[in-house]
């Protein structure tokens, strides 16, 4: 594959598969390979545990380290074909909106607009849409404590607020993929047609499509 965008956030709630599919893209297309550092931010597991506590601590943080690892890394480079992110900092706003009350999310929002503003933004961004169920099965298989508290009410308003954040998306192309039961890291069919997708021309906005 011959990537048609220079620069591809794969989103998606936790468990979706980002990761793993920006590493094995990224291996196939000598691609830039920006993966979030989620597990150096010492808030999370205080967050999980207690939640209104924490949320302005750990989103903050969350955007502060998203900001500067996307300004370090995704200026265009000589030596890849393109840059393949498993996050776009757009990720620190969907999640704020979920978990901070209105007063500190008006704040935030007055910090992440001025952040942005700087950093380059995706030419493509694609979000990894798994029915619920699917969601869960994969964290429980994942394992990791501070992840089993997790409701299913938090994450349908997560993706909820995921969509949300898409269909409202000005200036920017995105591609909500409706997997199904499909399974991209197993199924050669299902990858093709996901390398398939990654090559098109998408219009501006968004764009729902089904695997």
């Amino acid at each position: 594959m011959t990537p048609r965008y220079g620069y591809i956030a794969i989103e998606g709630l936790i468990g979706a598969g980002k990761t793993t599919l920006c590493r094995r893209l990224a291996t196939e297309v000598n691609g830039r390979l920006v993966l979030e550092e989620f597990e150096d931010n010492p808030f999370l597991p205080r967050f999980y545990a207690e939640p209104e506590r924490y949320a302005f601590s750990v989103e903050l943080s969350f955007l502060a380290q998203r900001y500067h690892q996307l300004k370090r890394n995704t200026e265009q480079s000589l030596f890849h074909s393109c840059t393949l992110a498993d996050y776009s900092i757009g990720k620190s706003l969907v999640f704020a909106r979920v978990t901070l009350p209105e007063d500190e999310y008006s704040l935030f929002l007055d910090l992440y607009t001025i952040m942005y503003g700087d950093l380059p933004r995706p030419d493509l961004m694609v979000y990894l849409h798994l029915p619920m169920e699917r969601v869960q099965e994969r964290i429980r298989l994942r394992g990791r404590d501070y992840e089993s508290t997790i409701t299913e009410e938090y994450l349908t308003r997560l993706q909820e607020r995921y969509l949300d954040h898409f269909q409202k998306l000005s200036g920017g192309r995105a591609v909500v993929v409706d997997l199904g039961r499909a399974d991209l890291m197993n199924d050669p069919g299902a990858y093709g047609a996901f390398i398939d997708l990654l090559g098109a021309d998408h219009p501006l906005g968004c764009t729902v499509l089904a695997l």
